[in-house]
């Protein structure tokens, strides 16, 4: 009963991951950390 149940499973994480990849999800995966990093002052007021 659990052997299915574990294919079953694998198969969907799998279906998700190549879907994933496919919709461009790990293109840019440097990315962000410098977006974090980036100075937007002048978005905000400092009065």
């Amino acid at each position: 009963m659990m052997i299915p149940i574990s294919l079953i499973l694998g198969v969907i994480v799998l279906v998700i991951f190549l879907w994933a990849s496919k919709s461009g999800e790990f293109e840019d995966i440097e990315g962000p950390k410098y977006r974090m990093l980036d100075d937007d002052d002048e978005d905000y007021d400092d009065d």
